[in-house]
């Protein structure tokens, strides 16, 4: 008979649409068929860092064949390895954020 009184989430969540003025959005819009799914975003993310190495890489060969400045190289070789340091760091948090997310108890 208690559960009749309280309200479920979809009341709560109607009310603060009308308080603040949000319309619902459609529920298939929010769906992975809407855009990229976290996968894809992190496979694309990789991708660039992958390619600024590859970047990076040419320039060194093009230092050594004379093509490059060192600046270039230096510039090139710097920014792959900030992207790959930032790649390793986001993998760790999401390690972490895994570990301790199966150590909770439900």
């Amino acid at each position: 008979m208690m559960n009749n009184y309280i309200p479920n989430v979809t009341t709560f969540q109607n009310d603060l649409r009308e308080i603040y003025g949000v319309k619902e959005k459609d529920t298939e819009e929010n769906s992975t068929s809407s855009g990229t799914g976290f996968a894809d975003v992190i496979k694309d993310e990789l991708q660039k860092v992958n390619n600024l190495q590859v970047e990076a890489d040419n320039n060194i060969t093009g230092f050594i064949a004379g093509e490059k400045s060192i600046h270039e190289v230096v510039l090139a070789t710097e920014e792959a390895s900030m992207s790959l340091e930032l790649a390793i760091q986001i993998r760790n948090k999401l390690v972490d954020a895994y570990k301790e997310f199966n150590n909770m108890q439900v």
